[in-house]
């Protein structure tokens, strides 16, 4: 006879999966490489002369990082981290816009000719609630503004040495919030005001694309009328019923979803008492897609069957999408990832391609929102064991200790240089708009679920 399980306790998941991705990822990085860049990027010196400053910077990127992971704070919260940045690009020489495009912890700035090309570099800097930096944003600060530092002191050696803008964003709200997409309403990365917006994000793996899912939050309360449970069930419309009859739906549907489709579902309220008909139910919703069409359509039949769940049990319903406003897939531009790539080869680091980590392992940003607005990067620097995942204290307590400190300053270099090619290599900027529009180009993000 079969031993009957502690009951009390739920049977912990069985690894093997992860296990195999793991052991595929592994088998991969001895034989996939990212390939390499066929533009010239910025001249050899002025690289030289960068990667000098960046190193001569490294302890000041590293106490910006360590400073904001010792203090951290939720979504439009950023008080402490924003000061902390402000305070050191003051420190050389640029002045900084708090509150910029009508977000109270945003940040801008900007130094370089007016007149030439412009490149954006993005920092993060909102902790979890409850568990910390576990998503590696005080690093993503750190290289953020290390970058900038490290490309003005080159402009104030030479500003010939820098012939285009370096805008600096800094941008609240990404934890579970779309801070990147109020800023873009209110007016930042609008179509034509970039050339290239680069940022890296921290990962186990240094990566230079890894797939990011488009996100759209989903609030559904359904009105039923209540009744005596037990002498009058019939007098009773029960919206409890109609949330049950959603989840269950949700479990058939995903049959027929594609494997990089995602609905997560909770039931927030679902009745008072036992005796009483439920009167009123509130299910929540994640809805995700690597590609923004399908979400669209994703969208399309969830919303079918939750009316069709009103229909059947005569409930009432109210559909409220994104409290926040959804984010997009992340848009990569392949020019701009070669010349990351080749910048941190330079940092003994090697940026695996899209396709080695699985598509499986992915989460969402708001940065979709910028990539689908102007051509971007999203890359990814190591800064923990591979097994170490996002969003974990494990992961929070590795971005505080030197392998975070080391990723903070081979990203900023990553993305100093990156932002120095763009400048400098017309033929290079002329592939990153040219690829950008073979994949559509710009669109209206804001409404483009409407």
């Amino acid at each position: 006879m079969a031993e009957i399980r502690d009951l009390s306790t739920p049977v912990p998941p069985l690894s093997d999966y992860a296990d195999e991705l793991a052991r595929q990822t592994a088998a991969k990085e001895l034989t996939e490489r990212y390939p390499d860049s066929t533009f010239a990027g910025a001249p050899a010196a002025l690289v030289a002369s960068l990667e000098a400053n960046v190193d001569a910077l490294a302890a000041e990127i590293v106490d910006v990082s360590r400073d904001i992971h010792a203090h951290p704070e939720v979504a439009f919260q950023e008080h402490y981290a924003v000061e902390t940045l402000v305070r050191h690009l003051a420190e050389h020489g640029i002045e900084a816009e708090v509150g910029a495009y009508g977000v109270e912890t945003a940040i801008r700035a900007e130094f370089g000719p007016a007149d030439g090309p412009a490149v954006g570099i993005i920092a993060e800097y909102d902790a979890l609630p409850g568990i910390g930096h576990a998503c590696g944003h005080n690093v993503m600060a750190a290289a953020g503004i290390g970058a900038v530092l490290a490309l003005k002191k080159l402009y104030d050696e030479d500003p010939a040495s820098v012939p285009g803008r370096i805008v600096f964003f800094g941008t609240p709200a990404e934890e579970g919030h779309s801070g990147k997409e109020y800023m873009a309403r209110g007016g930042a990365f609008a179509p034509g005001s970039l050339d290239a917006c680069i940022m890296v994000h921290s990962y186990g793996y240094d990566a230079a694309d890894q797939v990011w899912l488009g996100r759209r939050t989903l609030t559904v309360n359904f009105l039923g009328s209540p009744a005596h449970a037990s002498a009058a069930p019939f007098m009773g419309r029960n919206a409890l019923d109609a949330a049950n009859l959603v989840y269950s739906a949700v479990g058939l549907l995903r049959q027929q979803m594609t494997p990089v489709d995602r609905i997560h579902a909770i039931i927030t309220q679902g009745g008072t008492r036992q005796s009483i008909i439920t009167e009123d139910a509130q299910m929540k919703f994640y809805v995700r897609s690597k590609f923004p069409g399908m979400l669209k359509d994703l969208s399309r039949r969830l919303e079918n069957i939750i009316n069709g769940a009103a229909l059947m049990t005569d409930t009432g319903v109210d559909i409220q999408w994104d409290e926040h406003p959804a984010t997009l897939p992340v848009r990569s531009n392949t020019a701009l990832e070669g010349r990351y790539v080749a910048a941190e080869r330079r940092r003994g680091r090697d940026p695996l391609p899209l396709g080695v980590v699985s598509e499986s392992l992915a989460a969402s940003t708001d940065f979709g929102n910028v990539s689908f607005r102007v051509p971007s990067i999203h890359s990814l620097i190591k800064v923990a064991p591979h097994d170490v995942d996002l969003h974990t204290h494990a992961f929070a307590e590795s971005v505080g200790t030197e392998a975070g400190d080391k990723g903070a300053v081979d990203a900023a270099y990553g993305l100093a240089q990156t932002a120095l090619d763009v400048l400098w290599d017309d033929e290079l900027r002329a592939a990153v708009h040219r690829e950008f529009e073979e994949q559509g180009g710009a669109i209206d993000v804001e409404h483009y679920f409407d």
